[in-house]
């Protein structure tokens, strides 16, 4: 008997992947083989594994990347101050290349002939999946059900999934679309895809207090960074994922982290979500407040026009590209002062700058101070002014000498 080709799917036990068990295996006939990576959702997975049995699959792999997902993906999109659009912290975005990585690895572990994934033909995910397979394992076939079967919407794959028995976690009374790893955790569909809805955020947030019901004390944290990567929290030093975990708890207790908003997918229409992300708006925040302290005042700027790119890059799917290794690069060089400590003040929602210090501090009292010093000399500016302001003069000269 020939055996069966065999498919590994990227398994999280949401609505979508829950059905695409079953129909690889109607319409392709495959092993299939379920991967479900733990990324810090912050879920039981264990049961995942009772479930994709139950709905068919081989076999399924568990795999821990919480550790490689921080050190490998969010600190250096944290050094490069990267920002999509300027309020995404590219949570979702970061997290699909670590997945589809280790998916691959697995494919060719198993001597699989395809991969699989539950992303939509409308969404961004589909894109960053296939990149990274593309990448990396060219020969894969990819599987995209959501571009080849019938099924149009969540409700009909709702109905799917309970004509054979498949336990999903929504309903189609309550069916926002979530995603939720270490980072952050993200809401769309249902009533948000009107960007005229406000957003009921004490029915919606699962991990940010909202700001009105937040502490009214506010509470203070220290954070300190080596090389741009964040390595104590109030004098306690902690593991990268345990960074993440406290700053988030502290975040989500005083209402830090809640971004709603509208942004231009990839594949061209806009989009509405609310994210949540308490920890990474500190750590941003933070971050940004060493930089002001430690960098000169080009690189300064230039690493700002090179932080959009970076963004592009991730939110694209484009993370194992030649030109996002090299612009790591140049951040990882921007980052050799970026070591000190930073102060802020967490009260309702918002963060508050309480103090930075640094041994690479460029910032000088004796040259910044309103009172006297004998470090700076006043009258050096006449002759800056004069030749900085050169270009200015020439044209208004010419334009006035033709009567403009």
């Amino acid at each position: 008997m020939q055996k069966k080709e065999k498919v590994v799917l990227a398994y999280s036990g949401g609505l979508d992947t829950s059905i695409i068990i079953p129909w690889l295996i109607e319409n392709y006939n495959y092993e299939v083989i379920a991967m479900a990576a733990d990324v810090g959702q912050g879920e039981e997975l264990a049961p995942l594994k009772e479930k994709a049995i139950k709905s068919g699959a081989a076999k399924i792999y568990i795999e821990d990347l919480k550790e490689e997902f921080v050190t490998g993906y969010i600190f250096p999109t944290l050094k490069a101050g990267a920002v999509y659009e300027g309020k995404y912290l590219l949570g979702t975005s970061f997290a699909r290349p670590i997945i589809a990585k280790r998916l691959v690895e697995i494919a060719q572990l198993e001597g699989a002939t395809a991969i699989a994934h539950g992303c939509t033909g409308k969404g961004n995910d589909q894109v960053r999946f296939e990149l990274t397979a593309k990448a990396l394992a060219p020969h894969l076939k990819i599987i995209a059900p959501w571009r080849e079967w019938n099924i149009r919407s969540r409700e009909e794959a709702i109905d799917y999934a309970a004509k054979r028995n498949i336990p999903v976690p929504v309903t189609k009374k309550d069916n926002y679309s979530m995603d939720r790893n270490l980072w952050h955790l993200s809401h769309e569909g249902s009533d948000l895809e009107n960007p005229w809805n406000e957003p009921q955020y004490d029915k919606l947030l699962k991990i940010v207090t909202p700001p009105e019901k937040a502490p009214d004390k506010p509470e203070y944290v220290e954070i300190y960074f080596e090389k741009g990567i964040p390595l104590n929290i109030n004098g306690e030093s902690l593991s990268p994922v345990e960074i993440i975990d406290k700053l988030n708890n502290l975040g989500a207790k005083n209402g830090i982290g809640i971004a709603d908003i509208v942004e231009n997918r990839l594949v061209g229409m806009k989009s509405r979500g609310v994210y949540e992300t308490p920890g990474g708006q500190i750590l941003y925040y933070a971050h940004r407040e060493l930089e002001l302290l430690c960098l000169d005042r080009d690189t300064l700027h230039y690493k700002d026009l090179v932080a959009q790119k970076f963004a592009e890059l991730v939110y694209y799917g484009q993370w194992f590209t030649p030109l996002r290794e090299a612009i790591s690069a140049f951040v990882d060089v921007t980052q050799e002062t970026v070591t000190g400590t930073v102060r802020l003040k967490l009260y309702k929602g918002n963060i508050i700058s309480a103090g930075a210090k640094s041994e690479y501090s460029l910032y000088d009292e004796s040259l910044s101070t309103f009172g006297k010093d004998e470090v700076y000399n006043q009258k050096d500016a006449e002759g800056f002014i004069n030749l900085f302001g050169l270009p200015v003069k020439v044209r208004a000269m010419m334009m006035k000498r033709l009567g403009k």
